[in-house]
């Protein structure tokens, strides 16, 4: 038992220096850079860390640890497991890999897998609405007021393109939301300018192995070989990118700031707070008033 301790804080302690170290400016900087840019973290903060056992989460959960080490403000962290159903060998992943990166998890078990599983109809979309709002639930129970997602940059384009491609919409993942059903509850993605491929190399280069996906969906599809239909879209759009950047490598900072840089008045509609106002609603009023000068 104290051989299993002493490795996992000289695990930790390599995980930790490679955060500081080899990997300061590609994965510290970028999240410090993002709570400062977006106001993120602010002083009396009880934030819940959202963990699900993927690589993107429990990265963020290490570099929220490295935040309170160098923070300005005061603020307290909640590091927040939601067993949804897992199988035992995947849940105890999770509870492995917290432990050896010294992330005092909570978990705390729902039975949304077996409320999706028979739905026919975008099982996944129904799943990840469950989530979150067990996700706000349980971090006001624990006097959060602040949940934080893993979501990363790459995450951030694709949405855009797919919302683009196949929604007829441009929209983004913002960084940070105010929660519409829990009052008092924020959003907040601090992950928003870090890269997937610095993720995984940071990953690699301390030979952690995280959680895929666990659901008992996408493990019928890899039985069945199919793919559920978000995560295949998905995957287009990855594909669509890496290609765009053979002949542009600067399209996907391109398509971050495409939304950074709407101008209104070459738009034919657009929507603010559920209101939809159209071009033609003002159309030749700039002309009216040149006149009447």
């Amino acid at each position: 038992m104290e051989n299993r301790a002493e490795d996992c804080r000289q695990k930790a302690e390599q995980v930790e220096k490679s955060i500081r170290k080899k990997f300061h400016k590609q994965l510290f900087s970028r999240f410090a850079k993002a709570v400062r840019d977006y106001q993120l973290v602010q002083e009396g903060d009880r934030i819940a860390v959202c963990i699900s056992g993927g690589k993107d989460s429990m990265l963020m959960a290490k570099l929220f640890q490295e935040l309170q080490k160098h923070r300005k403000v005061m603020f307290e962290l909640e590091f927040v497991v939601m067993d949804p159903g897992y199988l035992l060998r995947n849940r105890r992943l999770i509870e492995e890999n917290a432990g050896l990166l010294g992330i005092p998890i909570r978990i705390f078990e729902t039975d949304i897998f077996d409320a999706v599983y028979e739905i026919e109809k975008s099982p996944c979309y129904l799943c990840a609405r469950m989530r979150r709002g067990h996700l706000y639930s349980q971090a006001k129970e624990l006097g959060c007021n602040k949940i934080a997602l893993g979501h990363h940059y790459d995450d951030v384009i694709e949405t855009i393109l797919m919302g683009m491609l196949y929604g007829g919409q441009v929209q983004t993942m913002m960084p940070k939301l105010h929660s519409t059903n829990f009052a008092g509850m924020e959003l907040i993605r601090p992950m928003y300018y870090i890269r997937e491929d610095d993720i995984k190399r940071w990953r690699d280069y301390n030979g952690l192995q995280f959680l895929q996906c666990a659901c008992r969906f996408t493990e019928s599809c890899a039985v069945s070989g199919a793919e559920s239909g978000s995560e295949s879209k998905r995957m287009e759009i990855k594909q669509l990118i890496a290609e765009l950047k053979k002949s542009n490598p600067f399209v996907e900072a391109n398509i971050f700031r495409s939304v950074e840089n709407v101008n209104l008045s070459t738009v034919i509609a657009y929507k603010e707070h559920g209101e939809k106002h159209h071009f033609l609603d003002s159309y030749g009023d700039e002309l009216q008033k040149t006149a009447g000068r």
